[in-house]
């Protein structure tokens, strides 16, 4: 994305913490690694509202990140799921108590409040909360549920105020979901951006789908950049990716039948498929950098690496880094990654509870952009 200008050179190599040892790579562009806030500065603040979105912004972040759900009157909000329990007091409200329901989410019984059944105005009601327990929780019920246009409004007046560009990286969510209740999210977001003037491969936007077809369909309506996303289930010891419904497959392949995982994407022709709609490969990041169990005394068991009692996350040891990287900039395709976060918990044994090392592990992979929780650190480490 050369016209975000980002200066200067990618992060110093971290010999030594990867086995065996990576020289320092380049991003498809020889443009430093862009940083995109998840959510906003979710590990602060509410996800998806304007005061995470501005913290962001604040703190060095190249994009911001609004999920895109739609309203019963079609209007486009910042939520990370249709379900509206998990980040907003929907569940407190009395007034809102009968629209609980339950629908079927990428073929999973869900029962919840979904936004596609509540107007603009009703939702304007809400209350964001943080949706991680164990983050603080001091700042729930303070701010509202935002629309696209003031997520769009806010990063054009913070990127005029600080004389650089701030972009979004807006997610279609549940796109096949959306269609089914009548409520698209495709045409509504180009119009949107085309009111916006965002409509040109030089603006700064990203659009990003786990599913396939509507990323084709968007190919032929708007020239901004659109992201393929990866999904994937879980991990298991020895590093491989494990993939089980609904996190198998794009949901518009299950409906039609195609058999094809996400796996499937990565190979040489899947990535010149992913190549001839999308800019970006955008692999959630044990696809490039996978972590393992390690069991030193034979016993069939994960080892308690830091003697807390159990075998977990942090007592996982990176693996070598695959070649998902170096493939996809061969296809072509710049290669965005996520979620980073600080938590200690969240990071494998080799990082030695330090965040700043797992950015640039993959800083030195050379992927193009990445998403995180806590974007001044992420800023700080490249």
């Amino acid at each position: 994305m050369k016209h975000l200008a980002i200066l200067g050179t990618l992060a110093a190599s971290v010999s030594g913490l990867i086995a065996p040892a990576l020289a320092q790579e380049k991003t498809l562009t020889g443009e430093r690694t862009i940083v995109v806030a998840h959510r906003g500065a979710s590990g602060y603040l509410p996800e998806h509202t304007l005061e995470a979105y501005k913290m962001a912004i604040d703190m060095g972040a190249d994009f911001i990140e609004p999920d895109l759900v739609v309203t019963k009157d079609g209007v486009l909000i910042a939520r990370h799921e249709p379900m509206l329990s998990g980040t907003t007091n929907v569940a407190d409200l009395p007034q809102f108590a009968s629209r609980k329901t339950t629908r079927k989410v990428d073929g999973v019984d869900t029962t919840d409040w979904f936004a596609g059944d509540f107007t603009l105005a009703e939702i304007k009601q809400l209350r964001a909360k943080q949706a991680m327990s164990d983050r603080d929780q001091s700042k729930n019920g303070q701010y509202q549920v935002p629309t696209l246009q003031e997520v769009i409004d806010l990063a054009k007046k913070e990127a005029g105020a600080r004389g650089r560009a701030v972009g979004i990286a807006p997610e279609t969510k549940h796109s096949t979901f959306h269609a089914a209740l009548g409520l698209p999210i495709e045409d509504r977001l180009v119009t949107v951006l085309k009111e916006a003037g965002w409509a040109e491969a030089s603006s700064p936007v990203v659009i990003q789908s786990f599913e396939v077809a509507n990323l084709k369909y968007l190919n032929t309506r708007i020239d901004v950049k659109l992201a393929q996303l990866l999904d994937a289930e879980d991990v298991d010891k020895d590093g491989n990716i494990v993939l089980n419904a609904p996190y198998a497959q794009p949901y518009d392949f299950v409906v039609i039948g195609d058999k094809r995982t996400y796996k499937d994407l990565l190979t040489k022709e899947g990535l010149a498929e992913v190549k001839s709609y999308a800019d970006i490969l955008a692999p959630w990041k044990p696809y490039i950098l996978p972590s393992k169990q390690v069991d030193q005394n034979g016993d069939g068991k994960a080892d308690d690496l830091n003697g807390d009692g159990k075998a977990d996350e942090q007592d996982r040891v990176l693996a070598p880094a695959t070649s998902v990287v170096k493939d996809a900039h061969a296809a072509g395709l710049q290669v965005f990654t996520w979620t980073f976060r600080n938590e200690p918990k969240r990071l494998a044994s080799s990082f030695k509870g330090d965040p700043a090392a797992e950015y640039k592990a993959f800083y030195a992979l050379g992927v193009d952009g990445l998403f995180s929780d806590f974007p001044d650190t992420a800023v700080k480490a490249r």
